[in-house]
């Protein structure tokens, strides 16, 4: 049976970001992910782990400057030193929360360049982050991620994120597969994860309905024949909870959690 980690980024929005912690297990979850903890002390994250009997499943390294639009480093020629900072940050925080996993954003296509132009960079900097996460025992993600959400993201396919695998050739190094997103760019889900999860190199999975991004029930993706597929390949990681709650009023998220149910 799939088990499902709750997105803290996006779900429980009414909440404080620490205070979602606890609606997320008053629902039911026993799982968390989210973008980022660096506003925060890991000490206070722990705690908030520990005393709701949570698992911290997946959260990104530092991306650059979110807010001036940025949305990572690891393709960025020039920003080498940055992102191998943040990358010792985001390792420090895993430890502290015992997170066996990080996300690594690829960047933005900056104007003028190709993927061609910056794919050595990009390498470099996965595997010198696979390098320094496999020192404790934690595996890197890459994200393929729709440009329709994110304009000029540097990764957008499945095959293509295979393939940097396979040229870093780093066994911690595997493939954030959000359904979300792989639908949206390529479609033809379960044969894609067929096709992937036999792989061994998917790391974890994420799921939101489509096009609108709300509840997995809602839209045109069917998830409960892609769980059940799921169940059928063995996957037995986490599924993050990564979509907006389609009622954005207080409370929206927990009203909107009837798909989980059959699953808890």
């Amino acid at each position: 049976m799939p088990k499902f980690a709750a997105n803290l980024s996006m779900l429980y929005q009414e909440h404080a970001f620490l205070d979602r912690f606890e609606a997320a297990a008053q629902d039911g979850f026993k799982a968390v992910e989210y973008l980022f903890p660096y506003a925060f002390a890991k000490q206070d994250i722990a705690a908030r782990l520990k005393a709701h009997g949570l698992q911290q499943v997946l959260f990104n390294a530092p991306p650059g400057n979110w807010d001036a639009g940025e949305r990572g480093l690891a393709c960025l020629p020039g920003r080498e030193d940055e992102f191998r900072v943040g990358m010792a940050q985001a390792l420090d925080y895993a430890a502290t929360l015992h997170c066996p996993r990080v996300h690594v954003m690829a960047g933005l296509l900056p104007t003028g360049a190709t993927h061609e132009s910056l794919y050595p960079t990009y390498i470099a900097n996965l595997r010198w982050a696979a390098q320094a996460a496999a020192q404790q025992g934690i595996d890197v993600l890459i994200e393929p991620i729709n440009t329709r959400d994110i304009p000029g993201f540097y990764l957008n396919r499945q095959d293509v994120a295979h393939a940097v695998l396979a040229d870093v050739g780093a066994p911690n190094l595997k493939v954030q597969m959000d359904l979300y997103h792989c639908q949206i760019v390529e479609g033809d889900l379960a044969m894609k994860l067929r096709k992937y999860l036999a792989t061994g190199k998917v790391g974890h999975l994420q799921i939101a309905g489509v096009p609108q991004r709300h509840e997995p029930d809602l839209g045109e993706i069917n998830h409960s024949y892609l769980f059940a597929l799921l169940d059928e390949i063995g996957y037995s990681g986490w599924i993050g909870c990564e979509y907006r709650p389609a009622n954005a009023q207080p409370g929206g998220t927990s009203a909107g959690l009837g798909w989980l149910k059959a699953y808890l």
